[in-house]
């Protein structure tokens, strides 16, 4: 299942910042329909990412019926992410 869609970076703040992209209500619904195939366990999805030039693997953590794709500093760095921008993702859940 290959997915673009746009968000906010946000920051949660635990013992140490972590930042997300949320995503869409629309894309979310998708995931759902193959979230049992997809998932290792504690309902997290293994995906692959794309935003701007950099390529990388994570999973989403779900949250509130949502999904939320954690943004690592070796992806924010090289794109100069930071809270609040706005990004693009083009992203493939693997099954």
């Amino acid at each position: 299942m290959e997915l673009v869609f746009a968000g906010r970076v946000v920051e949660w703040r635990g013992p140490a910042p972590y930042y997300f992209v949320p995503v869409p209500d629309e894309q979310s619904a998708d995931i759902g329909e193959v979230a049992a195939m997809a998932t290792y366990g504690w309902g997290v999805i293994p995906v692959g990412c794309r935003i701007g030039g950099t390529a990388f693997t994570t999973s989403l953590f779900p949250k509130d019926g949502g999904y939320l794709l954690p943004l690592k500093v070796a992806v924010r760095k090289p794109q100069g992410i930071s809270v609040g921008d706005d990004v693009t993702v083009e992203m493939t859940v693997r099954l």
